[in-house]
């Protein structure tokens, strides 16, 4: 990667291009793209004082140096127009292409994205962004270029905006970076990221590194030598260079208690040979000279990384009696483990790129993005998902075949079931690691050999869940019982709909009719019968509520729902085990109605007299001035129940609010217990209390209601 020069011309970037694209439509497309950007962004400046340009061409050189194709070029080009230059999507298309205008619009979607953000609003549109990224992978690499060139011009910006972009680049993209197998431009995110986040133990390495520069090149021109004239001697074409190793690669070694002295593979050599079969010939030319270290030997071209990645690596005593890592690999082997998935740049091949394609074959990553998209139906679930299901750190494990898997690391043999399939996840009976029974909670390890034994009649248990590690594993479970509730729930809620029937003497051909049912599934906003069937099935509908919709029709679609809600009785919820005071086991404990406290929030205790600690949130201004009767408080961390709380909802109007609130209710299965409509002059206002399991639920469902046309804000209550 280019490093010494920040501002890059047009001239030297298509001098660049001209080296490998040789269509003279392509570079006249990638001039245009240019005079387009320029002109857009004429009068724009970068916080460093530059014209903004200088941005968009340098991200441009950063992919002409991996050989982009003439489309990414272009994108790179004009990355930034749709954000910052009011172009729209449909102009670049009929200025350019929809392929360019795509890659330019993913990009644009990309850098909207703040996954470091506390704001559970923030991850409202991550999953269809994080999912169309996905669909065409040059968006991400077009991503890690920008994010590149903003790296190498970071020290403009305040040491607190250094520290939150490095942090960013290191949780999100370098991850990203290593899973596409980009190595050269996850390197150097690491190396800046390291230098602005950690700046004190960046600059110690390079101070540690240009003290034995001077020793080390003359050991590795040594080593060269040595190793050129025994490679001649046996007829094997090679080149030698020597590496350098990375600082932050450094850095997670001495992070880990080794010394500097002791990192190996700071004589570091590279091996290029013509063939596969000369990798391993060279090999063992070397060790038959030089004794290698046992338990250092990587063989990664019989058994490649799951980014593709393939070497030979060992550790050698070698020259002056020094260590030297040694990798040894064919070309093509050294361009994709320096490119990665950006080392397949190709023209289309059946609608998709040839690079596109390998993505799909060979990476694991994007399959697990694909699945979680569709099994997580909550959106900030899946992004946190996918953070930990799939740019944590990971292992690599073996299928008797020796198919690798890769998973996070504290996985599990439940996890690696449902990674080889769902139908092996739901039959399996148990799991033998390295030839070893071992119990399904077995964290496994690098390397290990894992077996699952299946039964066809065989099916999951509920206590899997909790033994799963990974997302994944966890929705397959869950959705093997939620077909299997949804079945017994639908045979239920007809029964129970019958029954009401029934009971008020009302025949079923009646009911049934046509306009009956359409009135029915319409104020309840369901789709169909049998979707009507299991929301009674599993008590988030009352089969009562919904005969009386037909029923009932001198009252009011509000009053309907009211006397609905108000005929729910209050739950009596014992709150002694649920609320954790600090140096008292027996205690009565009360939640206070002032502020209906439910879990997740934070609270505190009031000493009342007579009646127990009162479980008040922290922020009640009923308990702001009690200093002296307030105790430590918290909540247990297995809560399985609701907790009633109250909220405030404005409303533009009346028609059909109270309908639209409870159909929300119904679908985020929390229960009503009451709604009261307030007196107000300027607009429309209802308390309603509910009963729900924890804040971020409560969060999620007050997005739900202020995305409402007629609901202008939501706010929770204290009295």
């Amino acid at each position: 990667m280019r490093k010494d020069k920040p501002n890059i011309t047009y001239d030297e970037l298509f001098d660049k291009i001209s080296g490998y694209i040789t269509n003279k439509s392509d570079r006249k497309m990638i001039t245009k793209a240019y005079l387009f950007a320029f002109e857009k962004h004429f009068g724009q400046k970068r916080h460093t004082g530059e014209d903004y340009i200088t941005h968009p061409l340098n991200v441009a050189y950063i992919l002409a140096e991996i050989n982009a194709d003439p489309q990414t070029i272009c994108a790179a080009l004009l990355h930034d127009t749709i954000e910052d230059c009011d172009v729209t999507k449909e102009e670049l298309a009929n200025e350019f292409s929809l392929e360019i205008a795509s890659l330019v619009d993913g990009v644009t979607k990309i850098n909207k994205l703040n996954f470091t953000g506390t704001n559970e609003a923030i991850l409202a549109n991550h999953r269809k962004i994080i999912v169309g990224l996905t669909e065409d992978v040059r968006v991400i690499i077009i991503k890690l270029a920008d994010r590149l060139h903003n790296m190498r011009t970071l020290w403009i910006l305040s040491e607190k905006s250094q520290k939150s972009n490095s942090k960013e680049t290191l949780e999100i993209l370098v991850p990203i970076a290593h899973r596409l197998g980009m190595n050269k431009i996850k390197s150097e995110l690491e190396d800046l990221s390291l230098r602005y986040s950690r700046p004190d133990i960046y600059f110690s390495i390079v101070e540690k590194l240009n003290q034995s520069k001077l020793e080390r090149n003359t050991n590795i021109e040594l080593m060269k030598e040595s190793l050129t004239t025994l490679l001649n001697n046996h007829g094997i074409k090679h080149k030698i260079k020597g590496r350098a190793k990375s600082i932050y690669s450094i850095y997670k070694k001495l992070d880990t208690g080794r010394r500097f002295s002791d990192i190996y593979d700071l004589l570091a050599l590279r091996i290029f040979v013509d063939k596969e079969q000369d990798c391993y010939q060279a090999l063992g030319i070397i060790h038959s000279k030089y004794r290698p270290i046992p338990k250092r030997f990587k063989d990664y071209i019989a058994m490649p990384k799951e980014n593709g990645y393939q070497s030979l690596h060992t550790t050698v005593f070698g020259e002056n009696g020094q260590l030297y890592e040694i990798q040894i690999r064919t070309y093509e082997m050294d361009k994709l483990a320096e490119y990665g998935i950006a080392s397949h740049w190709s023209y289309k091949e059946k609608g998709k790129t040839i690079m596109q394609s390998a993505m799909e074959e060979k990476l694991q990553f994007f399959r697990s993005i694909m699945e979680l998209s569709k099994e997580e139906e909550n959106d900030e679930s899946f992004v946190n998902s996918v953070k930990d299901d799939v740019l944590n750190s990971m292992i690599y494990v073996f299928t008797p075949k020796g198919d690798v898997i890769e998973l996070p690391l504290g996985s599990t043999p439940i996890d690696f079931a449902y990674r080889v399939h769902s139908k092996v996840g739901d039959s399996m009976i148990g799991a033998i690691v390295n030839g070893n029974i071992v119990p399904l909670d077995y964290k496994l390890q690098n390397n290990d050999i894992v077996k699952i034994n299946v039964n066809k009649n065989s099916f999951p248990s509920r206590e899997w869940i909790s033994m799963a590690y990974t997302a994944q594993a966890k929705n397959k479970i869950k959705a093997y019982f939620n077909r299997i509730d949804k079945e017994e729930n639908l045979k239920k809620g007809e029964e129970l709909l019958l029954k009401e029937l029934r009971k008020k003497k009302i025949a079923s051909s009646d009911f049934y009719k046509d306009e009956n049912i359409d009135k029915i599934l319409d104020e309840l906003h369901i789709g169909d019968l049998t979707e009507l069937y299991i929301n009674i099935g599993n008590n988030k509908i009352s089969p009562t509520s919904v005969v009386n919709i037909i029923n009932v029709e001198e009252l009011t679609k509000e009053q309907l729902l009211l006397n609905r809600v108000k005929a729910n009785q209050e739950q009596k919820i014992n709150v002694k085990n649920d609320i954790i005071v600090e140096g008292i086991d027996q205690i009565k404990v009360n939640i206070a109605s002032c502020c209906k406290p439910i879990p997740g929030d934070s609270i505190v205790g009031y000493i009342t007299k007579g009646n127990g600690i009162s479980v008040h949130r922290s922020v009640c201004p009923n308990i702001s001035d009690l200093d002296e009767r307030l105790i430590d408080i918290s909540w247990n961390s297995n809560i399985d129940k609701k907790y009633s709380t109250s909220l405030l909802i404005y409303a533009s109007d009346n028609k059909n609010v109270l309908v639209d609130v409870i159909s929300k209710t119904a679908s985020s299965n929390i229960s009503v217990q009451s709604i009261n409509s307030l007196n107000s002059i300027d607009n429309y206002m209802y308390e309603l209390v509910i009963l729900i399991s924890d804040t971020d639920k409560l969060q999620k469902y007050i997005n739900d209601l202020e995305m409402l046309d007629s609901i202008i804000k939501v706010e929770r209550l204290i009295k």
